[in-house]
């Protein structure tokens, strides 16, 4: 087991670095947007009806191949990761530098707030209903 690098910013800021970053945040914008999208469109294709098996089927397929697409584009590349808790696991396994990761992490959370941004402007501001409603439950819980 290899143990944790924390690495220099010289190596964090190469070429081949700023591609790494730019793939990751790529690929997570294609992800979240893709995959939240998928869950908008079905909540406004059925008028926001109670979420049954096939529309959660036809979410998760829908996630699956965001992903696939999302892994693919950034294999090469950065790795793939696409998940902040996957560059966590490989800083904490020594598979790539401490600094990387974060800066890995900058690039996924950008990458998710883009595609969150653009996915207002591409459908004038709708929200998945079936979001709020598990939200609300949860929050009912904890004041309950």
């Amino acid at each position: 087991m290899a143990g944790v690098a924390f690495g220099s910013f010289d190596d964090s800021f190469s070429l081949a670095s700023l591609r790494a970053y730019l793939a990751e945040f790529i690929s997570t914008l294609l992800f979240v947007f893709a995959g939240v999208g998928s869950a908008i469109a079905y909540a406004k294709l059925t008028s926001d009806a109670a979420l049954d098996t096939p529309g959660l089927v036809a979410i998760a397929v829908c996630h699956g191949f965001a992903l696939f697409v999302a892994v693919a584009i950034g294999a090469n590349i950065s790795g793939g990761h696409v998940n902040p808790a996957v560059t966590f696991g490989l800083a904490v396994g020594g598979q790539i530098t401490v600094i990387t990761g974060v800066f890995y992490w900058i690039a996924q959370l950008l990458g998710s707030t883009a595609a969150c941004f653009l996915l207002k402007y591409v459908t004038g501001g709708l929200v998945c209903s079936h979001h709020l409603y598990l939200l609300s439950r949860k929050i009912k819980r904890i004041i309950v």
